[in-house]
């Protein structure tokens, strides 16, 4: 007997190719809300539907409605922007929106605040920016990492180039973007989703693109990853990885975090072909009853990676090569100036949180705008929430320099290594799945630990540490050497044990725990590190080497540490 289909199953089916009701929503004079269906829709358009939580109840008791705004996230793959995009959204943030942008871990723009009567406008002006934010949220393949590193090689400039490629290929064909939000007329035929179907995937489905030794886009968090292989200093092809992903929910264990599981080498020709048909399968056999059970990594858990492999083999006719040797060294950013292969040099900012606004001593708002106005390079979001000021000439060095003095955004040089390698969801007050802050609570808890490790001798370590509000995972918590996952108002689940590279899912540690609860857990394994690490030992390393926790890379085996907590 089949399982009934979840309700956003039936909201796709009837969505008329994801036009909904948006245009009535819109039109509606009444409420700063739009219909409950148009609330899944136009996810797929790149916005979330939200509210102001710390404000709710009172406007409860005043009889209000919520406090209702929309979030707005771009497609932007592998992260890169112009200075003349840069100050398109910039502008746009200040007339529509909160006044800030963030940068999040999706190489991702999102503009917070912008109330319904301006969402129209505020999506043309992106548009006419020439960045669009379809299929940035939704049932869809969402925005394509990149490493952001115009460093080391040529071969990262190939590397974006598919990026693009992949992301303008998994792309929904529906003209219901273009219609609702550019006023473009309908046009009969050509809709046909060859590749989507009408109901588009069961879950949303996240990829990247790694280029080591740098894995700072954590590829083995994703749905689907490609490794660039390079020989002689030319891209030769991609190791593939399939099953990737980081939400969970508390008290279910039938969901949990996964590392994709690498299967196999794929040429450059052979990338989009494999990435259609990996998306294929999950299309035809992911779970559309049970959403928290519905990303690709339980269609593999479920179904074995051998029943995966012999899928996609079949409908590619042709087998994967044997995956071909690589290593990652970190999965964080480089920060300061770095030069290039072709001379030009890369500044990376640090960005706490990836919010860009202006505060007392440190504007980064106006700082960045005042760079982009002189800069002739590109600027690039890192998956680590920070930024990029690529492509600069030497002599220009001083120019942003002197800006970067004026408007207080050297933090990269004063900040500790926690600090700058930290990350934190948004959570509250617009998340509507935020059980706990994150982004506002991240600073505080940093300095705390950061004391602690001041204690110990450990104040130039690189830890890394992310918090979320909730299990979903948006930060990447599970692959961290310290996580707070948020269980509720002021209590997270402590989790430990990641590593430095991206390859090593953590463990629950402590459950429930309120501030001083994670400290004091924290306090003497801190103090052991302090003690006893060998010479350059990464935290998590340490702790699995002294079986202070244990070294958890499969679900399986979380689930085992889990019980034996």
């Amino acid at each position: 007997m089949s399982k009934a289909l979840s309700d956003v199953e039936r909201i796709k089916a009837q969505s008329n190719r994801l036009r909904g009701t948006l245009t009535e929503s819109l039109n509606n004079p009444v409420t700063g809300s739009i219909a409950p269906d148009d609330t899944t829709v136009i996810k797929f358009h790149g916005s979330y539907q939200q509210d102001d939580r710390d404000i709710r109840e009172e406007r409860r008791l005043q009889k209000l409605e919520p406090d209702y705004s929309f979030m707005i996230r771009t497609r932007l793959p592998g992260g890169v922007c112009t200075p003349a995009q840069w100050l398109a959204l910039d502008a746009l943030s200040q007339k529509y929106a909160n006044g800030t942008l963030r940068l999040t871990t999706r190489q991702a723009f999102q503009l917070h605040g912008v109330v319904k009567t301006d969402l129209k406008q505020t999506m043309q002006g992106i548009n006419a920016a020439l960045i669009d934010t379809l299929a940035a949220c939704g049932d869809v393949n969402r925005n394509v990492l990149c490493n952001p590193n115009p460093v080391d090689s040529r071969v990262h400039a190939e590397v974006y180039d598919w990026s693009v490629k992949l992301s303008e290929h998994l792309l929904p064909k529906t003209r219901a973007y273009y219609e609702v939000w550019l006023g473009e007329e309908k046009v009969g035929g050509g809709e046909e989703e060859p590749i989507l179907r009408d109901t588009y995937l069961p879950r949303k489905f996240k990829t990247a693109i790694a280029v080591p030794p740098h894995n700072d886009v954590d590829v083995f968090a994703h749905d689907l990853g490609f490794i660039a292989i390079l020989e002689g200093g030319k891209l030769v092809g991609f190791n593939v990885t399939v099953g990737g992903g980081m939400g969970a929910t508390h008290g279910d264990d039938t969901t949990f975090p996964r590392l994709a599981d690498v299967i196999g080498f794929c040429t450059p020709d052979q990338l989009l072909q494999v990435a259609e048909n990996v998306v294929k399968i999950q299309r035809d056999f992911g779970d559309r009853s049970a959403r928290k059970n519905s990303r690709l990594k339980y269609t593999i858990e479920n179904r074995g990676i051998g029943w995966f492999m012999d899928a996609l083999e079949s409908r590619l006719e042709w087998k994967l090569g044997a995956a071909r040797a690589y290593s990652f060294d970190h999965n964080g950013d480089r920060f300061g100036w770095v030069e290039g292969h072709d001379g030009k040099w890369h500044l990376t900012l640090y960005v706490d949180s990836g919010r860009v606004a202006d505060r007392p001593g440190s504007a980064y708002l106006t700082g960045l705008r005042e760079i982009a106005c002189i800069h002739k390079g590109d600027l690039r979001l890192t998956a680590n929430q920070n930024l990029i000021i690529a492509g600069v000439a030497a002599a220009e060095r001083p120019q942003i320099d002197a800006l970067v003095e004026k408007h207080g955004l050297g933090a990269f040089r004063t900040s500790t290594p926690l600090r700058l390698n930290a990350l934190a969801c948004v959570a509250l007050p617009t998340c509507a799945l935020a059980m706990a802050e994150a982004e506002r609570y991240l600073p505080d808890f940093l300095t705390k630990v950061e004391q602690r490790l001041t204690v110990h001798g450990l104040t130039d370590t690189r830890i890394h540490l992310r918090i979320t509000g909730c299990p979903n995972g948006c930060a990447r918590p599970y692959l961290a050497e310290v996580a707070l996952v948020g269980k509720g108002p002021g209590r997270y689940n402590l989790f430990i044990g990641g590593d430095t590279r991206g390859e090593r899912l953590n463990v629950l540690f402590k459950e429930n725990v309120d501030e001083q609860g994670a400290l004091d857990a924290l306090e003497p394994l801190l103090a052991a590190y302090g003690k006893l690490r060998q010479a350059k030992e990464p935290f998590g390393d340490f702790l699995v080497r002294s079986a202070l926790v244990p070294a958890a890379t499969r679900p399986t085996t979380v689930r085992r540490a889990l019980q034996q907590v």
